[in-house]
């Protein structure tokens, strides 16, 4: 579910946050993946067919087009997001997990496990300076802190990559972290209930005015909005704000082993060999055109040539960003109130 309508308030009040590129914008840069998303996604458009085999073109996209992907694994899920869990009935079996990560590891691809949602190691892996961005279609990787969320990352040629800016949506509405992890609960996310009849508008407006939960609460008309008996909001609120207690390990890529990959998505998993040895002759050349592209770019720019082999180096953690999302109310100036 990710948080309801916000997408949508981000387009109607933070409209400068958001911002439109092309797949080649990313060339070069590491992106994390919640890999649980990635999987789903495919079930949900080829149900008839194994999830594997779009995660296996997906992936070569990515690395043709210059892209480092991490992949990240879902761990224990926090007990408040068990319901909602249930409810999607989409949890992948553990099987389906270790073809996975089978599949990544013969693509040459780094995979980290989490210690609980996927979304939130990403996030932090931005803040780090890890990783440059989240790639997922769940909005909640922002009020896990993630400072870049990246939407469509695919290679269509009618599709944008949507971008999103936490530090620019946080200084259009005027308000920290901690009161826009308010704000998400408020709109409604995976790990407690939300407010009935309270919209997305109006959880704005009473964010921006009262600042805490707590506050708004004494604020609004019980009767038309009443408040869960049982409300985890502060459950949810310390799980965002928290964060995963966990250090990313070096990120290596590696060339693809098309080999191995032959054998285990034809002879195991009965896909046409045909078609993953077209896709693979395909992925080789549009990389090396790419890479003659850059060379040639920089060359007549005065810019020092790159191997290819620089694309397969190790990635070690930077040095950690100040981290802009995270500034506290204090330092910024509330709207005056009407």
């Amino acid at each position: 579910m990710g948080i309801t309508k916000l997408a949508d308030l981000i387009r109607s009040d933070a409209p400068d946050a958001i911002s439109y590129k092309d797949i080649t914008h990313y060339t070069g840069k590491v992106i994390a993946l919640d890999t649980s998303i990635v999987v789903n996604q495919f079930r949900a458009a080829t149900p008839l067919l194994s999830p594997l085999t779009g995660l296996f073109f997906r992936t070569l996209t990515f690395l043709e087009h210059g892209i480092k992907p991490v992949f990240v694994f879902d761990g224990k899920p926090p007990g408040e997001k068990k319901a909602v869990l249930e409810k999607r009935a989409q949890t992948a079996a553990s099987s389906q997990t270790k073809e996975c990560l089978q599949l990544l590891e013969y693509l040459g691809v780094p995979v980290i496990q989490a210690p609980g949602d996927a979304e939130a190691l990403c996030a932090q892996l931005v803040r780090e300076g890890t990783v440059h961005a989240v790639a997922s279609e769940d909005m909640d990787t922002l009020p896990f802190g993630a400072n870049i969320l990246i939407r469509q990352l695919n290679a269509k040629k009618d599709s944008e990559v949507i971008e999103y800016s936490l530090p620019k949506l946080l200084e259009k509405l005027q308000i920290g972290r901690k009161e826009f992890v308010d704000l998400c609960i408020l709109l409604g996310c995976d790990y407690c209930e939300k407010i009935p009849g309270l919209g997305p508008k109006r959880a704005l407006t009473l964010i921006q005015k009262h600042r805490t939960i707590e506050d708004v609460v004494l604020h609004i008309n019980k009767k038309t909005h009443p408040v869960p008996n049982i409300w985890k909001y502060r459950e949810a609120r310390k799980i965002f704000l928290d964060g995963p207690q966990s250090s990313a390990p070096e990120l290596i890529w590696t060339e693809p082993n098309e080999e191995a990959l032959v054998e285990f998505l034809c002879h195991t998993k009965r896909v046409k060999e045909e078609r993953i040895r077209n896709r693979m002759v395909k992925f080789r050349t549009m990389r090396e055109n790419k890479r003659e592209e850059r060379e040639k770019e920089k060359a007549e720019g005065g810019g020092k040539q790159t191997s290819i082999k620089d694309f397969f180096r190790v990635t070690r953690k930077r040095v950690q960003p100040v981290d802009n999302a995270s500034s506290s109310t204090s330092d910024r100036k509330r709207p005056k109130s009407k």
